[in-house]
């Protein structure tokens, strides 16, 4: 099967520091693939790339066979790629529904003529899709500001789902969650990839990342160092290649 998202020999510096130097990456439809690295290691670089963000100095990033646009982040999400941010970036004075269908709101003809937002259907696909994600999310909730980190966490994910995302990018999403929070994140983030979606999840706790992913790949001082099914592999051994203990080639992911 052809991968899902393609990175091919993606370089990328900042000045005179080369912070990616020819990176290789595949993400497949349907798998979790967890990227972790010490700082510094480059992580944040790559995902700004794939989410167009930043343009790559060289090397090409394609998304089903076709090249994703650079420096251009809207355009790169309306092709399918998603990010949950650790800073979740929600509208917090407004509901949980306007947030998942911001920018993108339906609209129907008042007295069949003036376009006006249709709340009705807001709110209807809005409770659908939360229980399709079994949320915990309270329905009466009127903003997401009253929503907890995981709750937050879980009106990002459903954003995503509902857009039909193809690649989904969660970028420490647990960070400062509770443990309770934590394990339902890592569980959103299963039922995306049971859903066809590609999610690539980066984290620093180990533990975690060996739950939830199928495919780990470890970044040391700009490469990819080490790709090993989740499966196969323990914190040891991924600790090691972090820090640059185990020697190792730069490879593909």
């Amino acid at each position: 099967m052809a991968p899902l998202l393609q990175v091919e020999g993606i370089h990328k510096s900042f000045g005179p520091i080369n912070v990616l130097r020819g990176v290789d990456l595949t993400l497949h439809a349907g798998e979790v693939l967890a990227l972790v690295g010490d700082n510094g290691a480059g992580k944040s670089t790559l995902i700004k790339l794939v989410a167009g963000i930043y343009r790559p100095d060289d090397g090409e990033i394609r998304l089903n066979g076709q090249p994703i646009p650079r420096e251009n982040p809207r355009e790169v999400r309306r092709m399918g790629v998603e990010t949950v941010y650790q800073d979740l970036a929600l509208a917090d004075d407004l509901s949980v529904g306007a947030n998942i269908f911001l920018g993108r709101e339906p609209v129907r003809r008042w007295l069949g003529v003036l376009p006006v937002i249709d709340k009705s259907r807001i709110a209807t696909e809005t409770d659908a899709l939360l229980q399709r994600l079994d949320s915990r999310i309270p329905r009466h909730v009127r903003t997401v500001s009253r929503l907890s980190g995981g709750q937050r966490q879980a009106v990002s994910i459903a954003r995503a789902l509902y857009w039909e995302a193809k690649v989904v990018i969660m970028d420490e999403p647990t960070a400062a969650l509770a443990v309770m929070e934590r394990e339902h994140v890592i569980a959103l983030a299963r039922r995306l990839a049971a859903e066809g979606v590609g999610v690539i999840y980066i984290g620093h706790n180990l533990i975690e990342i060996l739950e939830v992913a199928d495919r780990v790949a470890v970044m040391f001082r700009g490469h990819i160092v080490h790709t090993v099914p989740a499966a196969e592999t323990n914190q040891q051994e991924l600790i090691k290649y972090m820090t640059g203990f185990t020697e190792a080639k730069p490879q593909p992911a």
